[in-house]
C-alpha cells in the first residue's frame, strides 16, 4: 500500500517537470497523510492543470464521505471491477505528484519505517484516478492513489508499492478517451528496483503531525 509520502519540490520546478498549469497555494511537505489535501494532475484539453484533491477517493454514490479514509489506494488488478473505483478508471485519471514515500516493516512488537525514492532524487508520478462527490450542498474533489505488488527494492520491507508512472506514459494516462482497459492496467506495474533507493528513517515519520526535513534523515540502508 501507500499510506505516506512527501512533496518538497518547488512548484516552479514541479510546473516545468509535469508541464502543468498551477496558480493556488501549494505548501511542500515531509509527510504527506491520508484526509490530506495534496496534488494533482488532470487533463483539461490539450492542457494539463494542477488542482488540491482530498487523499482518500469518495466515490459519487457513496452517502458519507467518510468513506475515503478507506479508499486511500486501488489495487491494479481489480481496478477494474470493484464499485468503488471501475468508475474513475473509465473517465477520470491524474498525476500525483510525489518526491519519495514511506513503507514500514513489521517486526514482532513494532514496526520500522522505510523512505524510497529514485535515485537521481527527482520527483515523480503515482498513477491515480479522482471524482467528484456531492451531496448536501458540499462538494468534495478527491483521489486515490493505485497500488501494485512490489519490486525486488521495496518487496524487502512491504508486499505492495504505488505504481509509479515512467515520464513517456503520461499522455497516455492522463487521455480521458483511451477506453482499452487492457492498455490502461499494462502500465499498471512495479518500476524496476534499480532506478529507486531506499533507507530506514526515524520512527517520528509514524506521527502525521510532524513535519520537516529531519524526518528523511537516513538512519541506515536497504
Amino acid at each position: 500500500m501507500c499510506g505516506r509520502f512527501s512533496l518538497f519540490e518547488s512548484i516552479g520546478t514541479l510546473r516545468a517537470e509535469f508541464n502543468f498549469e498551477y496558480n493556488r497555494d501549494y505548501e511542500p511537505r515531509y509527510n504527506i497523510a491520508p484526509g490530506q489535501d495534496i496534488l494533482a494532475v488532470v487533463s483539461k484539453g490539450k492542457n494539463r492543470e494542477g488542482f488540491q484533491m482530498r487523499w482518500g477517493l469518495v466515490p459519487f454514490w457513496a452517502d458519507d464521505e467518510k468513506i475515503g479514509f478507506r479508499m486511500i489506494n486501488a489495487r491494479a488488478e481489480t481496478i477494474d471491477r470493484k464499485s468503488s473505483f471501475s468508475n474513475a478508471f473509465r473517465k477520470r485519471h491524474c498525476l500525483i505528484l510525489a518526491d519519495g514515500f514511506y513503507e514500514w516493516q513489521k517486526e514482532e512488537n513494532h514496526k520500522r519505517p522505510y523512505r524510497f525514492e529514485m535515485k537521481d532524487k527527482q520527483p515523480f508520478a503515482f498513477a491515480g484516478l479522482w471524482e467528484n462527490w456531492q451531496k448536501e450542498g458540499k462538494r468534495i474533489t478527491s483521489c486515490t492513489i493505485i497500488t501494485t505488488e512490489a519490486n525486488r527494492l521495496i518487496e524487502r520491507v512491504h508486499e505492495r508499492m504505488p505504481v509509479i508512472l515512467p515520464a513517456d506514459k503520461h499522455d497516455f494516462w492522463l487521455d480521458g478517451t483511451v477506453d482499452d482497459v487492457v492498455e490502461l492496467k499494462r502500465l499498471l506495474q512495479p518500476i524496476e528496483a534499480e532506478e529507486m533507493e531506499g533507507y530506514e528513517i526515524s520512527t517520528a515519520i509514524n506521527l502525521a503531525t510532524n513535519e520537516g526535513k529531519g524526518l528523511i534523515t537516513p538512519i541506515d540502508s536497504i
